[in-house]
């Protein structure tokens, strides 16, 4: 049984920096896209950074984040991590990861969230 557990959230104040965790159980699929989302009251569900392992590498960062956002993993690659750098009052959502197995049958899974507040 797959299991994702998002932490690290809270309060933070505009400019400030906090790090997110998402730690994994069960999911032992080498060809893989771990990835980070968020929702924001009213507003759908986005992606905000991902890292693809194995058939397809790539980081990406949505347009909104560049630059603040780094998207890692640790060698185990059980652990993703989301820093985020000169935090915005408009990145307070609940921040999902989310990790998805590429080879068949392609099968995704998701933490319960967790959410980022950034206010002074």
């Amino acid at each position: 049984q797959v299991q994702l557990e998002e932490s690290g959230g809270g309060l933070v104040q505009p400019g400030g920096s906090l790090r997110l965790s998402c730690a994994s159980s069960g999911f032992t699929f080498t060809d893989r896209v771990m990835s980070w989302h968020r929702q924001a009251p009213g507003k759908e569900r986005e992606l905000v950074a991902s890292l693809g392992l194995l058939s397809v590498v790539n980081e990406y960062y949505a347009d909104s984040v560049k630059g603040r956002f780094t998207i890692s993993k640790d060698n185990s690659q059980k652990t993703l991590y989301l820093q985020i750098d000169n935090a915005k009052p408009e990145d307070t959502a609940v921040y999902y990861c989310k990790f998805l197995r590429r080879s068949y049958p392609e099968s995704e899974y998701w933490g319960q969230g967790i959410q980022v507040t950034v206010s002074s």
